[in-house]
């Protein structure tokens, strides 16, 4: 009884919860740009993505499912009278980043996903922004408590998208909605948190 008593001790603030959470996301220019005045990345060409809003929000709302990042801290074997001492060596980001969005009618998400992917290289002649300064942006994923209070971030430095899913569509799915996937590659990332109680930064 006492383990037990100790364990619930520990467990205070509930635990932590695989459905509470939050992305952020700020996106370049030419990106969340539509309409008349949005560059004409793909209109001469007749891949213009579509003509879905931009709104942070909702593209935080709509995200149905993404990951907290591991990390790798390499070793490097020395070999030494027979026997192999392991050193600590460089850190690296191999896995990029996943995020699973559900697709409302309007396709707001996936036109600014399409829009951001067009503008880096535009689908029928390759054409595009090549300033990674200009294409690339930082991302963030939040855990929060129960209260929408931060528990812990990850910010994704210089990210980008490198793909989107496809959307399956079929005659018998009647009662679901259509989610796709979007990875992004990113340059490093770093973390912080204030622990339960606490408010996250305003990085909205």
């Amino acid at each position: 009884m006492a383990l037990i008593t100790d364990f619930k001790a520990d467990m205070k603030f509930g635990g932590a919860r695989n459905n509470q959470f939050k992305i952020v996301m700020t996106l370049p220019s030419f990106a969340g740009a539509h309409g008349p005045s949005a560059p004409a990345f793909g209109q001469n060409s007749g891949s213009e993505t579509g003509q879905g809003a931009y709104d942070p929000n909702k593209m935080s709302m709509m995200c149905r499912a993404t990951n907290l990042p591991g990390q790798t801290l390499s070793e490097i074997p020395v070999a030494f009278r027979g026997r192999q001492i392991f050193l600590a060596g460089d850190r690296s980001f191999d896995d990029a980043w996943t995020t699973t969005f559900f697709n409302d009618a309007d396709f707001g998400v996936r036109t600014t996903i399409e829009r951001w992917m067009n503008g880096v290289n535009e689908l029928a002649d390759a054409t595009g922004v090549v300033d990674p300064a200009v294409y690339q942006t930082d991302l963030y994923v939040q855990h929060l408590d129960r209260d929408n209070k931060l528990l812990k971030e990850y910010k994704f430095i210089s990210a980008w998208p490198t793909s989107i899913s496809q959307i399956d569509l079929a005659a018998e799915q009647a009662t679901e909605i259509e989610t796709f996937d979007v990875t992004w590659r990113y340059m490093h990332f770093i973390t912080g948190g204030l622990g339960t109680g606490g408010s996250g930064p305003n990085v909205a």
